[in-house]
């Protein structure tokens, strides 16, 4: 398949620049994929698509204040890096712009003690850095360290914490999983007083999920691997409720990424954790969900492509253009599909 073929008209003015307030105040079209009827409902109202019949499965990972601005030693330029994946206690993979401007054995100061080398230099601007540092990376990186909001977004947010879920918990990602910042604790408690379980999975969010598609024909294109971890109790969970016959449904394509990832063959899932490098594009057989919650995303993105896979690429097309007819708001602080 060509990237054109997920190619979509997107008005600039429906791209969200703010979250919705409160966050379960978003629009959430709800598609069946098995009539093809599309509703218009508020976020808020999932409970009434919910039961003791499903399970929802969601990334708990959290943003890191990724985004840094060194100044280079030698040559006083000033250079951004955009941490995306750590490989052990002072090296990180980052994208770094200008990437000229870092050459390898380059040195750059952060401000509060931080500083790095760079190491090496890979395609597309990608560094490999050592950071020095005294005391803590993370006291470090919370002081100097900007949250890494996607460049189409042009407005501050009133604080950090609009840009992660209400159950982050494990530092790591250059990226939010934003189908989850529609939850609120008390939208959450709903959810579960119906019986509906709610089960967390890991995954780093970094290249592998943001990164362009830069081919013509999309198998073509190499996903980044992204960490990911499903515990013991997680798998056992998961276990159960497919003998059960529930439905799972997961929250978020990293969340999907995570499933298809570590089920076998006969749709068991075990307790694991590695690098995932998977890509979901149409045709690919699913044998870990059966629902999906998502926001709308960029034109020819990887996450795009999962979402076609899932409900076919034509009927996602029909779902986006009715979504921009009606003028919802698009990609990270936008509003959101449920396709069941």
């Amino acid at each position: 398949m060509k990237t054109s073929d997920f190619y979509y008209d997107l008005p600039p003015e429906l791209i969200a620049q703010r979250p919705a307030e409160p966050r379960d105040s978003a629009r959430m079209l709800v598609y069946d994929r098995k009539t093809g009827d599309i509703e218009h409902r508020i976020f808020r109202d999932i409970t009434e698509y919910l039961s003791d019949r499903d399970v929802l499965v969601m990334n708990n990972t959290k943003v890191i204040p990724a985004r840094l601005y060194g100044i280079g030693r030698k040559t006083g330029c000033k250079v951004e890096f955009l941490l995306h994946k750590r490989l052990d206690l002072t090296e990180w993979k980052t994208l770094c712009k200008p990437a000229r401007k870092a050459r390898t054995g380059d040195t750059f100061d952060f401000g509060e003690g931080l500083s790095c080398e760079v190491l090496s230099s890979g395609e597309a601007g990608e560094k490999t850095v050592r950071f020095f540092f005294t005391g803590s990376f993370e006291e470090a990186l919370d002081k100097v360290g900007q949250m890494p909001l996607p460049p189409y977004i042009h407005e501050k947010p009133k604080n950090d914490s609009e840009y992660q879920t209400v159950y982050a918990k494990e530092n790591g990602s250059c990226a939010a999983p934003t189908a989850g910042l529609h939850f609120t604790p008390e939208l959450l408690d709903k959810i579960r007083v119906r019986g509906t379980e709610t089960i967390e999975v890991l995954l780093h969010v970094g290249l592998g999920t943001f990164r362009p598609v830069q081919t013509d024909k999309i198998e073509e294109h190499k996903m980044h691997s992204e960490f990911w971890q499903i515990t013991e109790d997680a798998a056992e969970r998961l276990n159960k409720a497919r003998s059960d016959g529930k439905r799972i449904i997961c929250v978020g394509t990293t969340s999907v990424r995570v499933l298809e990832s570590a089920v076998s063959d006969d749709g068991t899932f075990k307790a694991s954790h590695g690098e995932t490098s998977i890509f979901i594009y149409p045709p690919y057989k699913f044998k870990a969900l059966d629902g999906l919650i998502t926001n709308f995303h960029l034109p020819e993105s990887t996450l795009i492509m999962l979402v076609s896979a899932f409900c076919g690429r034509e009927e996602t097309l029909k779902v986006y253009n009715e979504a921009v007819k009606e003028r919802y708001r698009f990609f990270s602080f936008g509003d959101c599909c449920l396709f069941l």
